[in-house]
């Protein structure tokens, strides 16, 4: 049929009218309104549809919103996160975890559900990188990728966390300077030290390690704890610190005690300032290592442990050469660091009365996948710099950032064991809100900007994905109003808050030094790459793995106190994450003069 004249003049905006429509309805992804729960995977049937697989859950419906039967009564057993975080921190139940701690087969078998629990939770093998927001095989295969807890949010959703805020988040600057920015110091209310900042620093720097030439979703490390930290990042640059004799590093004797030789003598590839002296540029694992005393400390009590190791393996094993003491010392120094972490460092973290142990075997013959990824959310998860305070104290002498960093030789100039013991003694901050230092404001900038480029989705998702409720308004995110306002202006939803952002604002666990949110994400992602370390395998964990019952002994007995006290010329200190001075009865003042609402 003809159209007549007027029709035809109005052909051209007909055209364009449908073409609108079209476009309008194809722009907006019907999964970026998170419309399926519990997992529930979001699958676009047509640009205005969707379906909801509940495949391999323990939920059907159409938005996997029904729990089976075995399900609810799994919920039903089970207590939920925040009981079962206050029975083990609460002190009126401590006769109870001293019982628990006193009887192996119990505490074993504690850990052991631990163990499984907290590594269930997360993909395995991952499903999620940061090149899609659904399921890819590259996922599984591009180690070079940091994997994913959940997808990114789709790049045609109408706002940047799907559906909900507003259309552009707020300013960054603006985010720094009314939540972030530090006024005053603000302590850890657990009593934690700077010996504890400085080893969640030298620890998780070795399985952190974002390829920024690349973009914030790459990375160039092992996925794991490797001992990278302390050995360097390759074979080569673990050469240039080895002796090639016994095993051992090269090392410098300095007032009697050994400390890493200068880059000079080494050929190491590290970073260090111009203004830097030549002798003062150390030789160290990690090539940004030398940036603070603190990491020096560490990587030097490593070094001298690794030396101590190789010397007991040799008295041992005298047939052995050089290759394979080392070889054999690097494993007893990857056991050993990961007893510490899990009895010492996250013991504390935990605030727990129930003892952790690192028992490996507990998990035999259970269906326990040895293999790891990490994930970009739990490595932004980790910017813990609020712990960091604004001046350094060394034996009474007060050092400003700017005299501290990139200052090694304070470490041998003042002494290591009145280094140390400064560390002990001197307090973190609280990682809150309002607590960051000014030298690593430009390093919490990136941190936004990086979820930002990501597509990080919101804390809420987040929370629902780790079974905790999610946030319905802001005052319950924050424990407070005047800030929770502020957020309110900025997020118009509380579905909208970062994830980042809101860990950071969320109000403290009881007991705790974090939030919720970083504790049920943090923990599921440390126990895995934890345990899930090839050493702690049946086929690796035996004594000859480790040079016999000696190099076995070692792993299974290891301490923070035995790690520094066995490599420190003179008297040691009492070596404890915790400051020796603390009292938990003591009132801490928050960042706008009142008392915490979280109160210890």
């Amino acid at each position: 049929m003809w159209l007549s004249t007027a029709a035809k003049g109005m052909w051209p905006f007909v055209v364009v009218f449908v073409c609108q429509l079209v476009t309008s309805s194809s722009a907006t992804n019907p999964c970026c309104s998170y419309p399926c729960q519990n997992d529930g995977m979001c699958m676009t049937t047509g640009h205005d549809t969707y379906m909801c697989d509940c495949s391999n859950m323990d939920f059907y419906g159409d938005h996997c919103e029904h729990p089976t039967l075995m399900k609810r009564i799994k919920t039903w057993l089970r207590p939920d996160t925040e009981t079962t975080h206050y029975l083990l921190v609460e002190p009126k139940y401590k006769w109870i975890w001293n019982i628990v701690n006193n009887l192996t087969f119990l505490s074993r078998r504690i850990m052991k559900v631990i163990y499984m629990l907290r590594a269930d939770v997360l993909d395995s093998p991952p499903i999620y990188n940061s090149a899609h927001s659904y399921v890819t095989l590259d996922a599984a295969f591009n180690r070079s990728l940091y994997s994913r807890i959940l997808p990114p949010v789709p790049e045609e959703c109408p706002t940047p966390m799907g559906t909900k805020g507003p259309k552009e988040l707020p300013d960054v600057d603006l985010l720094i300077k009314k939540f972030f920015t530090r006024t005053k110091f603000l302590p850890e209310p657990t009593g934690s030290n700077v010996l504890f900042s400085y080893f969640a620093q030298h620890f998780t720097h070795m399985f952190f390690k974002t390829d920024f030439q690349k973009g914030p979703g790459f990375q160039w490390g092992n996925h794991g704890v490797d001992m990278s930290n302390v050995y360097g990042k390759d074979k080569a640059a673990e050469n240039r610190l080895r002796s090639f004799k016994g095993g051992k590093f090269k090392m410098q004797l300095v007032k009697g005690e050994e400390y890493p030789l200068p880059v000079s003598k080494t050929g190491a590839e590290m970073v260090y300032p111009k203004h830097v002296r030549e002798e003062h540029k150390y030789a160290l694992g990690h090539s940004l290592f030398g940036l603070l005393p603190g990491l020096f400390v560490y990587s030097t009590v490593w070094m001298r442990e690794h030396n101590r190791v190789c010397g007991i393996l040799a008295k041992t094993h005298p047939e052995w050469d050089d290759e394979r003491l080392f070889q054999t010392g690097k494993l007893i120094i990857l056991g050993e660091t990961i007893k510490i972490v899990i009895e010492d460092y996250v013991q504390h973290l935990s605030s727990y009365n129930y003892q952790l142990l690192f028992v490996p075997d507990v998990l035999f013959g259970e269906p326990f996948q040895y293999q790891n990824r990490i994930a970009a959310e739990f490595n932004h998860l980790y910017h813990w710099h609020p712990l960091m305070p604004t001046n350094f104290n060394i034996s009474g002498t007060v050092y400003e950032l700017k005299d501290y960093m990139f200052h090694s030789e304070l470490v041998i100039k003042h002494g290591f064991a009145n280094v140390l013991d400064s560390m002990i003694k001197q307090r973190a901050g609280l990682m809150s809100h309002h607590n960051h230092g000014p030298g690593t404001l430009h390093v919490l900038r990136d941190s936004i900007i990086h979820q930002r480029q990501l597509r990080f989705q919101s804390l809420n998702n987040y929370r629902k994905r780790f079974n905790l409720a999610p946030y319905t308004t802001f005052e319950e995110l924050t424990g407070e109003t005047v800030m929770a306002a502020e957020l309110e202006k900025l997020y118009h939803d509380v579905d909208a808050v970062e994830m980042y952002v809101g860990m950071i604002v969320e109000k403290r666990r009881h007991r705790a030094m974090f939030g919720s949110s970083v504790i049920e994400i943090g923990g599921p992602n440390s126990v895995k790459g934890l345990m899930s370390n090839y050493i702690c395998s049946p086929q690796y964990w035996k004594p000859s793995t480790f040079g016999g019952e000696v190099g076995f002994d070692i792993v299974n007995t290891a301490s923070m106190q035995k790690l520094f006290c066995q490599n420190i010329k003179g008297k040691c200190p009492v070596v404890s994450f915790r400051v020796p001075d603390y009292d938990e009865n003591e009132t801490i003042e928050t960042w706008d003069g009142k008392l915490p609402h979280d109160e210890l």
